[in-house]
């Protein structure tokens, strides 16, 4: 069973869900984040989708003064580097993998599974999704970067997932420049990515999530 610890929306045609996709809010954020994105995709009435929108749990953040927030891990500098506290990113994609298990273990395909994270979350989609032992559906990586990229350990199941990467062109948060630095690492690893460009700050934009829910239907469309 699932923990409070995930908002999760099942399919509004009332049928069981045979698909399932995974959306890692932001520092500071929580799984309410992403919630009006749902309806907004407007997805095919027959694609039976479950939403599962993890809540990132309570951490001190090194580059907001200690503060405690939401927060899958520790940033220890704003520097363009993003020195990060790897261990706990690689447990937070570690939790995120069992929940993917426990949808498998609910007859899920994993196949029919998506990652989508944005900023914090979609490094945590990173790891998550490049290191699952099982081929999945797709990673959509939203105004982010590749934070394990020295360490990244790809599974061999996933070594040609398709790869989406959005980032806006105005990014002050998390430069445009990070997320064409993870392009540009994934294609040299030969990943399949399709990079999108938007005219946005750190955000998601209404022309964004009109190419979100078309790129999510034909990765899950039967």
């Amino acid at each position: 069973m699932s923990a409070p610890d995930e908002l999760i929306i099942e399919p509004r045609s009332g049928r069981p869900a045979d698909a399932c996709v995974f959306i890692l809010h932001g520092l500071g954020a929580d799984g309410h984040d992403f919630e009006p994105l749902v309806p907004a995709l407007g997805l095919p009435d027959d694609l039976d989708v479950r939403f599962i929108l993890p809540h990132a749990p309570r951490l001190p953040v090194t580059i907001n003064g200690g503060m405690t927030m939401p927060a899958w891990y520790d940033i220890l500098e704003a520097s363009l580097d993003r020195r990060v506290d790897e261990a706990q990113l690689k447990a937070s994609a570690e939790r995120i993998q069992g929940l993917m298990h426990e949808q498998i273990a609910q007859g899920v395909p994993a196949e029919r599974i998506i990652v989508a994270g944005f900023s914090q979350g979609g490094a945590v989609a990173y790891q998550a999704a490049l290191t699952f032992p099982e081929r999945l559906g797709g990673l959509l990586a939203m105004s982010t970067y590749l934070a394990t990229v020295d360490s990244l350990e790809p599974a061999a199941a996933n070594r040609d997932l398709p790869i989406e990467i959005h980032h806006g062109n105005a990014d002050p948060v998390v430069p445009e420049a990070l997320g064409q630095a993870a392009r540009d690492r994934l294609e040299a690893l030969s990943y399949p990515v399709r990079y999108r460009q938007y005219p946005m700050p750190h955000a998601v934009c209404p022309q964004q999530v009109a190419d979100i829910g078309p790129w999510i239907a034909a990765r899950l469309g039967r």
